[in-house]
């Protein structure tokens, strides 16, 4: 299983803006910010305000801004908003045809740790992923 780049930049974007989740951040700023081409940057954001997750203003005073509470929107959530979560679910080495009938070589372990991620994701909320100790920096 591996996250599309869509879907990291989702996170990295969302994760950002959580660092003052009241601000309203222009396109020209994230864009600066995070090293994101334009058309991409607003690409996901269009995505992601789809969904809710996010409110995108338009105009000379325009930008993005929380539409929930941080506590509220969870990784899965952001995950959802850019790609089919079956991606999860995928093979961890890639196989079409992997499953319990047909294993590949990491599959009885892989089970295991990919409900462990995917129970991550749907139980951690982007409150607790932006702590100010973040490890990234941007």
């Amino acid at each position: 299983m591996k996250l599309s780049n869509t879907a990291q930049y989702a996170i990295r974007i969302l994760n950002f803006m959580a660092h003052d989740a009241k601000n309203l951040y222009s396109a020209k700023y994230l864009i600066e910010k995070l090293n994101i081409s334009d058309k991409y940057l607003r690409r996901i954001m269009t995505k992601l305000a789809k969904v809710g997750l996010i409110v995108a203003t338009q105009g000379r005073e325009g930008g993005y801004q929380f539409q929930r509470k941080l506590n509220e929107i969870f990784v899965i959530d952001i995950i959802n908003a850019i790609e089919d979560t079956k991606v999860l679910y995928n093979c961890v080495l890639g196989f079409n045809n992997c499953n319990d009938e047909f294993p590949c070589a990491l599959h009885s372990k892989w089970v295991n740790a990919r409900k462990e991620t995917i129970d991550f994701f749907h139980n951690t909320s982007l409150a607790e992923i932006s702590l100010e100790n973040s490890i990234a920096k941007f």
